[in-house]
């Protein structure tokens, strides 16, 4: 259906639809390479893709032409350029309710484990970096460290991040109930800080997973001892074992009480009921 005509351009619902779009898919790209060197790079396309329009709009043949055959090779230089904000942008889609009615998670039975290791490693300011791997896999970070399988508990947790034990250098990454791997080197954040506190090499690293994924990072800071959480690129500093074990359930809870199951299972009891 046509609602615009101006000359010889005209607009319809369908192209009003294809605008906005292309349009969020632009400003969620902007919004997650806004702190990356990428973003120069991103908004120079957008400006050649703009006067390719113009050009084509004023039927300038050459320049056309030109664009045109550049066009064959726009796609492969995107997906090597936008490698990491194209991960990125697909883990958000990844975080859509919708996506996650069909993800259920089984790691609450580890939360208190986890946060009573995190206390304790508070207390002595011996530093921890531990991922819990929620809808977002992470294989490939996996196998950069030492496999364990081991079930998870607090004696464990700390037993890894005692600076005498050679696992302790890196993270340890929970899934489920299992701990999967220990020293485990995480992807480094480009950002520098964050809420104007410069970020030490262990934060860095927490920030650059949650980035990349949907994990959630505890984090003990050997200089302070304190605990921290690291979502969706973001840091809470400064929590209580409390506000940690409060924060770990009302996130994990996020995915799981929408979980397939719970809709499609627990739903239907309580109609019944």
């Amino acid at each position: 259906m046509e609602i615009i005509r101006i000359g010889f351009l005209t607009v319809t619902i369908s192209d009003l639809i294809d605008i906005m779009i292309v349009a969020l898919i632009a400003y969620k790209l902007y919004m997650l390479m806004r702190s990356t060197l990428a973003i120069h790079i991103f908004i120079g396309l957008l400006v050649i893709i703009a006067f390719s329009f113009i050009a084509q709009a004023l039927d300038l043949k050459v320049i056309t032409w030109i664009l045109k055959t550049l066009s064959d090779i726009w796609v492969i230089a995107f997906i090597i350029l936008f490698a990491p904000e194209i991960r990125r942008l697909l883990v958000f889609l990844g975080r859509n309710r919708l996506v996650r009615m069909f993800i259920k998670l089984d790691v609450s039975e580890s939360v208190d484990e986890i946060v009573e290791a995190a206390a304790e490693l508070s207390e002595k300011k011996h530093g921890a970096l531990i991922v819990i791997v929620r809808a977002t896999g992470i294989r490939s970070f996996i196998e950069t460290g030492h496999p364990l399988e081991a079930r998870v508990s607090k004696h464990l947790l700390v037993s890894i991040f005692n600076p005498k034990s050679p696992l302790h250098d890196g993270a340890v990454v929970v899934k489920d109930r299992i701990i999967e791997a220990a020293r485990v080197t995480l992807p480094v954040s480009e950002r520098k800080t964050v809420g104007g506190v410069t970020l030490g090499m262990r934060h860095k690293a927490a920030l650059g997973i949650s980035e990349q994924s949907d994990a959630l990072v505890v984090i003990v800071s050997e200089e302070t001892g304190t605990i921290s959480i690291a979502e969706s690129g973001d840091i809470i500093r400064g929590l209580t074992p409390d506000e940690l074990r409060e924060k770990l359930e009302e996130s994990i809870a996020e995915v799981s009480n929408t979980s397939f199951k719970n809709i499609f299972g627990n739903g239907s009891k309580e109609k019944n009921n």
